[in-house]
């Protein structure tokens, strides 16, 4: 089971991530955890300074950016 966490404040940027994050991870068809930080100080100790950002199992992949799902079925794979 991969755990896909999306680090942002809830802006439309990271509510889009959140969608494709887990449309990629449905086509994957692999079993998932989302989670949603959305805590300054718990996106700061992750390392991520702009957000939104992408980690999967703890380690951050994207950070500034939505990428595609084809893109997010890349990373997770």
């Amino acid at each position: 089971m991969k755990k896909i966490q999306i680090l942002g404040t809830g802006c439309p940027k990271c509510k889009k991530l959140s969608e494709n994050a887990e449309a990629a991870a449905k086509k994957l068809g692999i079993g998932y955890e989302l989670e949603k930080v959305t805590k300054i100080a718990d996106i700061m100790k992750m390392g991520v300074m702009v957000t939104p950002a992408l980690a999967i199992d703890g380690v951050v992949k994207v950070s500034g950016k939505v990428p595609s799902i084809d893109e997010i079925k890349k990373i997770i794979a």
